[in-house]
């Protein structure tokens, strides 16, 4: 087994993720600084990474072994192969195969604040869905949730980790544009890049019905700030802020 280290995060490398995944990778693993994509050969590839061997034995078990629930309150983000015997709300959600799988700072504070936010019943749009996790959980909190996402190579893995929870969720090739003719929505989920929420802060405002809520996440500490400024430009009043990392999310209200 070979190990492809890229330098950077998850969502730095997103663009070239799927890629990965067309070119053979088996699984991929997000440590502090890099990623890791696991092959059973080397190849050339264009992406700047370093090419490491590894035994081959025991690698699959032990990556399964080290991935340990994601606690998330009241949710758990779990592994098919786990087992969970807490009060949490268990999110069954395949791991590797998509960004969102509970590990990620950004995940885990979308997964607290629709919990705090939404109501049973209301509408929810997930942009950028990738795992379908915030979708699923958006269902299992009662919502009737959308989850989009501009790559379709993501969607079949969602739509299978909603079929695992026993939840109906809608998947959606498109971005937030494509997203309006279902809305309005009650709750908008987003975990992007801070220039995305930057741009699209005029959409929220038409994608949300009056009084909706935006959980906006994906923001580093030192870009909150324009992204604050680019919601109280679009009439947005903020709700609430919640921090882990060096990540934050923003809850605001049209």
């Amino acid at each position: 087994m070979w190990i492809y280290r890229l330098k950077g995060t998850a969502w730095e490398l997103d663009p070239i993720l799927p890629e990965l995944f067309d070119r053979g990778a088996r699984g991929l693993e997000e440590r502090e600084g890099e990623v890791l994509a696991y092959f059973p050969a080397p190849l050339d590839l264009p992406y700047g990474g370093v090419w490491e061997e590894v035994p081959d034995e025991d690698w699959l078990s032990a990556w399964r072994r080290d991935l340990k629930p994601a606690l998330a309150p009241p949710f758990v983000v779990l592994a098919p192969w786990h087992l969970w015997e807490g009060p949490e709300i268990p999110l069954v959600i395949e791991p590797g195969m998509a960004f969102g799988t509970g590990h990620h700072e950004t995940t885990r504070l979308a997964l607290m604040a629709l919990a705090r936010h939404l109501r049973p019943g209301e509408k929810v749009l997930d942009l950028g869905t990738g795992s379908g996790i915030l979708a699923i959980a958006a269902a299992k909190l009662g919502g009737e949730a959308l989850g989009v996402d501009i790559d379709p190579s993501v969607l079949p893995q969602a739509e299978a980790n909603a079929r695992q929870n026993g939840v109906a969720v809608r998947f959606l090739e498109g971005s937030l544009t494509d997203a309006l003719p279902y809305g309005p929505f009650d709750l908008v989920v987003a975990n992007l890049f801070a220039e995305l929420h930057q741009a699209f802060a005029p959409r929220y405002r038409e994608a949300l019905a009056p009084g909706g809520r935006l959980l906006a996440t994906g923001i580093l500490q030192e870009k909150a700030p324009m992204v604050r400024e680019a919601l109280w430009g679009a009439g947005f009043t903020p709700l609430e802020e919640a921090g882990e990392g060096e990540w934050v999310l923003l809850a605001y209200r049209r």
